[in-house]
């Protein structure tokens, strides 16, 4: 049978985009300025921080250096605190060094943040993801692969170093025979059998374009009965069970999952204010805009909403500039 072949879809609307009038003398110039002298102008940092694209921040940063013969992450790190320097520092890393730090501070120390692990690398691109561990390497002096491996165990190691070799298949076809097979594949070894296979699993999750895998999950459905999902949260548990619904959520909806995120970080009491910031920071310029969308119809309120009541101050107002 031919495989259907499909045009890339668009993956979602970014909030932030390049700024049309951008100049990167006039932003270093303005952004010193704002830190300059008694007390700090936080409006000026946020227009700035929030309004230009990544390239254009790493140009005003270089240009700061250049005139200044200062880094600006150093100088804002002297005039801000809390939540909202946190943020801002995050939005004058480019998003490869950004992931890399998150993953870095997930597994420095005692213990990992496992959760950490799982939401960036089972939700980033072959090409972010090689992009990540040049990152890493640069940044540390370290190998992330090598740090994944001694820093998880068992079945999360195995699908975190299946998805860091970021072998996904980038033609965005569907070839149905193959939905069928892996279906077969998929509940022969999970549903079909004592304990499950995790190297069919890895594999097909790892490997598949998201086309495909839809594919696969309906075809899943017609010979089970069952959805996927289902199937992995009785299979499966703890950490192992949140990497493998979180690359079929993916596969789904990615923009499902992000906004799902974003309101577990704000409901009951406290606030997961990294998590926001991870979030925000991270798909700001990817698919920000349909996240909001995709939060509004899944909670009946806007993000900006959520955001406002759940935040305050000067990172609160960093926070909602980032989705306009």
């Amino acid at each position: 049978m031919v495989p259907l072949t499909f045009h890339l879809e668009p993956l979602g609307a970014p909030t932030i985009r390049r700024h049309h009038d951008f100049n990167a003398e006039r932003d270093a110039k303005k952004i010193h300025k704002a830190c300059k002298g008694m007390g700090t102008d936080e409006k000026v940092i946020i227009e700035l921080l929030s309004t230009r694209s990544s390239d254009q921040r790493q140009q005003m940063k270089q240009t700061f250096k250049t005139i200044y013969g200062k880094d600006l992450e150093e100088v804002l790190k002297g005039e801000l605190s809390g939540n909202f320097e946190k943020a801002a520092l995050a939005l004058l890393d480019r998003p490869c060094e950004y992931d890399a730090r998150e993953l870095r501070k997930a597994m420095k120390g005692a213990g990992t943040d496992e959760s950490i692990l799982i939401e960036i690398l089972c939700t980033r691109v072959n090409q972010q993801i090689i992009a990540i561990k040049d990152s890493y390497k640069n940044i540390f002096s370290r190998d992330l692969e090598s740090d994944v491996q001694s820093e998880t165990s068992g079945s999360l190691r195995k699908i975190l170093l299946s998805v860091l070799k970021a072998n996904r298949e980038e033609v965005l076809e569907i070839n149905e025979n193959l939905a069928k097979t892996d279906a077969k594949d998929l509940y022969e070894a999970g549903e079909g059998r004592w304990g499950t296979d995790e190297l069919a699993f890895n594999d097909v999750l790892a490997k598949r374009n998201y086309l495909q895998l839809r594919a696969t999950f309906e075809a899943y459905k017609q010979l089970t009965g069952k959805d996927i999902e289902d199937a992995i949260s009785s299979e499966t548990s703890g950490d192992h069970k949140k990497a493998y619904l979180t690359l079929v959520r993916c596969a789904r909806d990615c923009q499902g999952y992000f906004a799902t995120r974003l309101y577990e970080a704000m409901k009951g009491a406290g606030t997961d204010e990294e998590t926001l910031i991870r979030i925000l920071v991270a798909r700001a310029e990817i698919d920000l805009q349909t996240i909001k969308e995709e939060f509004q119809k899944m909670y009946h309120k806007s993000l900006a909403e959520a955001i406002r009541s759940d935040t305050s101050g000067d990172f609160r107002k960093l926070l909602v500039a980032l989705l306009h």
